[in-house]
């Protein structure tokens, strides 16, 4: 991995306004509509504590999302929205894959099942899984407060 000093391409902050805005914005609704996107949710999936676990990664999303925005301790705020996509799918996208519900998840009413039922329900999930893995390998670019660091770090070094 590249130290944190902005040499990614600029386009990637492309990646970071749409990985961070995402989360940000899910992290947001969780709290705005709980039963369709919170807790409600969380219980229909199966999901332990939904009460508690629902807003917890409300605010992880909405903490993390808004770090990834700013391009803030970047590649460190990617690895628990990784782990959170991971959850997600698992709990979500594997009953579609199944056609049945997978241990303790229940399986959603979607328009068909299988690895084609799987694709399409996981088109959000898996862009922000490559999103966030993108920049986890790649960095924040020139146009993040990491970079700003990074150059103030320098620049002191070399006084």
């Amino acid at each position: 991995m590249s130290p944190i000093d902005g040499s990614a391409p600029w386009p990637t902050i492309l990646i970071r306004l749409l990985v961070g805005g995402v989360f940000v914005s899910e992290g947001i609704q969780k709290f705005l509509y709980p039963e369709f996107v919170g807790a409600g949710r969380f219980e229909r999936i199966g999901l332990p504590a939904p009460d508690v676990l629902a807003p917890m990664v409300g605010i992880a999303e909405i903490v993390f999302g808004a770090m990834v925005l700013v391009g803030l301790y970047t590649r460190i705020a990617v690895i628990p929205l990784l782990l959170i996509m991971a959850v997600a799918i698992l709990s979500t996208k594997i009953p579609i894959l199944l056609g049945r519900p997978w241990g303790p998840f229940a399986l959603r009413s979607v328009d068909y099942y299988g690895f084609f039922g799987m694709a399409h329900a996981s088109r959000n999930d898996l862009a922000m899984v490559v999103g966030s893995l993108f920049l986890l390998f790649v960095g924040p670019c020139r146009f993040s407060v990491d970079a700003i660091r990074s150059a103030s770090a320098n620049k002191n070094n070399h006084r």
